[in-house]
């Protein structure tokens, strides 16, 4: 079955269904094997776990993909029941109706995995670096407990924990990486922009020229413009400052505490908003097209560098746009800050090498 996959996916797929089929000796005791797809944001991961359910489906086995959110669940039950129309599909999530069927094929949020005890022979993890997987020793008993001791882990994330990149890169953990984006184009490289922190500029009621000065030349190309801030505080008082520096311009924030948090983001999709101010809270599984990305105080102690990563993956998602633009404002350079730029560049030179990079440019 084509399941349309670009040259990237494909060669990663090609190795995690080699690693599937790979008769291997188990040390009593040693549990399922685990593979690490290390693909890069708005590479399509999705597309990428067909092939290799239907690879286990195919030989009578039980599938499980476990992902963060409900959101997510909610989204990807149609696909996955189009792939799949001869398979019962159960999708489980708090409150789901389907917590009592049984089927070959199982997508559940990740708190889901605590109902099951060794039923599968595969079990996909998506975005194990999100919340709530991560750092939650209690999911990741959960999870170790799911797939069946002589079956197969599947790990999908852009940002995998730091043990999982050594052990990736010393050879103890079988990989493949997707160092590029479905259109073929390299990932936005963030600039810096030396500005003051915001609870300084906040207290003087004025944003920093340089600020204004390059938001402009977003709004002026008609980008959407997710500003991140480290403070949910922040919000309410930097909203005022941009309203007053660009009356012309749709501006909102949005928080987790802000229970009108979905309709502005369908808004800010749609164009009705033009600039979003928000929280990490958007930081991945959003996609909006011709979108630029703005994160304040990005030396902050609450940005990680795969937090910045997921942040900067924002821009550039859209075959029309991919290019976009990321901007990392602070006080000072950081050590998060170093290491998300030169991750984003590792992936660009990697997927340049190997001749995964569009030389044709957008029209």
């Amino acid at each position: 079955r084509r399941w349309g996959l670009s040259a990237a996916q494909a060669g990663a797929v090609s190795a995690a269904l080699g690693f599937l089929a790979e008769p291997r000796q188990r040390s009593a005791g040693q549990g399922p094997e685990r593979f690490l797809l290390w693909a890069v944001t708005g590479a399509g991961k999705t597309e990428m776990f067909f092939p290799l359910l239907e690879a286990v489906l195919a030989a009578g086995g039980r599938a499980l993909v476990a992902t963060p959110r409900r959101d997510v669940v909610l989204e990807l039950a149609p696909r996955l029941a189009r792939a799949f129309p001869a398979e019962t599909l159960a999708m489980l999530y708090g409150g789901s109706p389907d917590r009592w069927v049984s089927g070959r094929l199982t997508l559940a949020t990740t708190h889901q995995l605590l109902r099951f005890n060794q039923g599968f022979d595969l079990v996909i993890i998506d975005e194990l670096d999100a919340f709530p997987y991560h750092n939650d020793p209690m999911l990741a008993y959960a999870a170790a407990q799911v797939c069946k001791q002589d079956g197969s882990f599947i790990f999908l994330s852009a940002t995998p924990p730091k043990k999982m990149q050594r052990e990736a890169i010393s050879g103890r953990l079988p990989h493949a990486k997707v160092p590029v984006r479905f259109h073929g184009h390299p990932l936005p490289v963030p600039q810096h922009l030396t500005i003051v922190p915001v609870r300084i500029f906040l207290k003087h009621g004025a944003i920093p020229k340089s600020l204004t000065q390059v938001l402009h030349k977003s709004l002026a190309r008609e980008a959407q413009i997710f500003l991140f801030v480290s403070r949910i505080a922040h919000i309410a008082e930097l909203i005022q400052l941009l309203r007053q520096s660009f009356p012309d311009v749709a501006i909102e924030g949005t928080s987790s505490q802000d229970p009108a948090r979905a309709e502005k983001v369908a808004a800010f999709r749609s164009k009705i908003i033009s600039l979003l101010v928000t929280t990490t809270i958007l930081e991945r599984g959003v996609t909006v097209p011709r979108s630029d990305v703005f994160i304040l105080d990005a030396d902050s102690g609450l940005f990680d560098e795969a937090s910045l990563v997921q942040m900067a993956g924002r821009a550039g998602r859209s075959k029309d746009d991919p290019a976009g633009s990321v901007v990392f404002a602070s006080s000072q350079w950081s050590r998060s800050q170093r290491g998300a730029i030169s991750q984003i560049r590792s992936m660009n030179s990697i997927a340049q090498r190997n001749g995964y990079i569009s030389t044709k440019r957008p029209l």
